[in-house]
């Protein structure tokens, strides 16, 4: 009897362990989805026009991943907010590309040195403060070097800090650091 009830005790564990995994894969998807269909729109049939997976992205600076801020999305356009993260880097460091894209913009903005690569699925990566290496309109794939890491970002704790942004082409600002995340759910027997 026990063992029984030991058995649908697992099988209660394991259902309840896809679940959860099923809502963690369908919030992130629907992170990442496209606007609903609606008169005069056309989902995207081009599989290089799909929305970006996580876990097909790299982190920009090679390392451990350390957040100095963290991502805090506004409430509207306007609002006060951090539309990225921080990540601590070392002046000088190189920064890459994330993903495969086309560099947008390589310059400045507000004075502050700026690099932007447009990705499949319609999201773009911005990095700041970067010592660009590329140009408008080139090519990009993952852990291609876009410059290197410039001191002096506003309210960084450490040498250096690598601002690194996500948006949609719709300009809704998402985490960066969601481009990273894998879920993986491994079932372990019981003995």
């Amino acid at each position: 009897m026990f063992k029984t009830l030991a058995r649908v005790g697992l099988l209660v564990l394991a259902a309840t362990a896809i679940a959860a995994a099923s809502s963690v894969i369908a919030a992130a998807s629907a992170a990442f989805s496209a606007p609903a269909p609606s008169a005069g729109f056309e989902a995207p049939q081009d599989p290089a026009e799909a929305p970006p997976v996580p876990g097909q992205f790299e982190a920009p600076l090679d390392g451990p991943v350390t957040v100095t801020r963290g991502f805090e999305p506004p409430s509207d356009r306007y609002a006060a907010g951090h539309r990225g993260v921080d990540l601590a880097g070392v002046p000088g460091q190189i920064v890459r590309s994330a993903g495969e894209g086309t560099v947008v913009f390589a310059g400045m903005v507000g004075g502050r040195p700026v690099v932007s690569v447009e990705h499949p699925g319609g999201v773009r990566t911005t990095y700041e403060p970067v010592a660009w290496t590329v140009v408008r309109g080139q090519a990009v794939s993952p852990g291609t070097p876009l410059g290197t890491l410039r001191p002096g970002h506003p309210g960084c704790p450490v040498a250096a800090c690598l601002h690194w942004g996500l948006r949609t082409d719709d300009k809704v600002y998402l985490d960066p650091l969601s481009l990273l995340r894998r879920t993986r759910v491994r079932l372990l027997a019981m003995a």
